[in-house]
């Protein structure tokens, strides 16, 4: 048990910001980002690796991130950051977030629905902190549109759950958005190259539902 904390807590957090620092997630990145603007509020934080790919229209990004190793391994990236931009973390837990009502223009979540113990709850304190105009942009890996993919991706869930630190295989990014009160504008399904259980990828954006 000790060791599956060790690993969960400070190796885990370690390996996603070497998986998902690479260029070909980065090119993904850089599109989820752009038409993000004004006050931000980013839920699964982690390491930062956002941070280079806001546009300059963003002026303050609010980050949610429970990790403490992610936290820290962010703070070169947040000295980094455009001159403009000013980040300051806001709270550990995306579905209690303690921001007022209607105070962001937009909110970013990246490969973090994937993995958020209380998904709907998260998406809901989203949607709650969101001006009636703003937007939420996401990118996640979940479940394929391949019935022989999403087979395998039921199979193995549990175990990725016990390896990858609460992360899913199979849900469905997109149903949830949509059930949680947003309208999905946009919704794209890029592929990573590896696994395919694992590459199956939702990028869009959504507002709230009138």
């Amino acid at each position: 048990m000790h060791s599956m904390r060790v690993w969960t807590d400070h190796l885990l957090p370690r390996f996603t910001d070497r998986a998902l620092g690479t260029k070909r997630v980065g090119r993904l990145r850089e599109r989820v980002c752009a038409g993000l603007h004004g006050t931000v509020v980013e839920v699964g934080f982690g390491s930062g690796t956002n941070v280079g790919y806001y546009p300059p229209e963003v002026e303050r990004l609010l980050a949610v991130e429970p990790s403490t190793v992610a936290r820290r391994l962010s703070e070169q990236r947040i000295a980094g950051a455009p001159p403009g931009l000013s980040v300051e973390f806001v709270g550990l837990d995306g579905a209690g977030i303690v921001l007022p009502d209607a105070s962001c223009d937009a909110a970013l979540s990246t490969f973090t629905l994937c993995t958020i113990p209380d998904v709907e709850g998260a998406l809901a304190e989203l949607r709650r902190v969101l001006k009636p105009n703003g937007r939420l942009h996401f990118l996640d890996h979940g479940l394929s549109d391949d019935p022989r993919v999403e087979r395998w991706q039921h199979r193995l869930d549990g175990v990725q759950q016990r390896w990858a630190g609460g992360c899913h295989l199979d849900r469905p990014i997109r149903q949830l958005v949509e059930q949680a009160g947003f309208s999905v504008i946009e919704c794209e399904r890029p592929t990573l190259p590896g696994p395919k259980i694992l590459g199956a990828l939702y990028l869009g954006t959504a507002h709230v539902a009138a």
